[in-house]
This record gives structure tokens, C-alpha cells and sequence, in this order.
């Protein structure tokens, strides 16, 4: 059965999904929405996972280096649970420290250019995210 991973940014939700068995996770597309309509965002999540027949989501839950969690925290329970409720879905939260920062990394080394970097960003974190809850679910 395929996951879905998300990335959620105040204008953006990177969506990466994974193979059938759940071994890997791969980049699907980056939505962009207004500033903080998260109620678009979860719908258009809905549809995505309708089209590709999922049933099970992994959110990005960002934290502070030290654990507590703030603002943005906040905004990944309240998309939980749009999601949950509109459908119908199994939401996973996972933590999501540092992977903006590996993924920035990796493309610097991979001498991706700046402006491809930027569209690609949150759709490779969410890769990032998927990839490590799918390797926690194997082992």
C-alpha cells in the first residue's frame, strides 16, 4: 500500500509518495496556496490521495533543536486532523528537524542551481520525511 509524505509550509505543501511495497520514497509534485489556507491545501492533499488510492499520510512535525515544539507544531496538529476528517485518513506525524537543511546540502553538492533548488526544496523534504518513517516501519 502507497504512503503519502507531506512538507507543510505556510504557502506550500511538498508531497513525495511512496513505491507499493514501501521501500522507497520518491518526489510527487509541491503545491502552492495562499498564505495560510491550509483548508485548500488539505482538500487538495484529499484529492492526491484519493487519485493515487491512499489511505495513510506521514505530516512533517517541526520541532526546535532542543524538542519543544511552537507556532508551526501547532499547524501540523491542526492539518492532522483537516485531513483526518475530510479524508478519511490515517495521519502519521514524524519529526522533521534538519531535513530542509540535508536537503539544501544535497543539492549544493549535487550542484543543483539555486532557482531549481527553491522549487524542488519542499518536495525533496518531503521525500526526506516519507523515506525515514518508511525505514522506521521496516526495522
Amino acid at each position: 500500500m502507497k504512503t503519502i509524505g507531506l512538507d507543510l509550509g505556510s504557502r506550500t505543501v511538498g508531497i513525495a509518495i511512496s513505491d507499493e511495497l514501501g521501500f522507497l520514497a520518491r518526489a510527487l509534485e509541491t503545491y502552492r496556496f495562499a498564505d495560510d489556507q491550509y483548508e485548500l491545501a488539505a482538500e487538495y492533499v484529499c484529492e492526491v490521495c484519493k487519485k493515487n488510492q491512499v489511505t495513510e499520510v506521514v505530516l512533517g512535525l517541526p520541532k526546535h533543536m532542543n524538542g519543544d515544539q511552537g507556532v508551526r507544531a501547532q499547524i501540523s496538529y491542526d492539518f492532522k486532523a483537516m485531513l483526518e476528517s475530510k479524508g478519511n485518513l490515517k495521519v502519521n506525524l514524524e519529526d522533521e528537524r534538519l531535513t530542509t537543511v540535508l536537503v539544501d546540502r544535497a543539492m549544493i553538492s549535487g550542484n543543483v542551481r539555486r532557482e531549481n533548488r527553491k522549487q524542488k526544496k519542499d518536495e525533496m523534504a518531503a521525500v526526506v520525511i516519507l523515506q525515514n518513517y518508511l525505514d522506521k516501519k521496516r526495522f
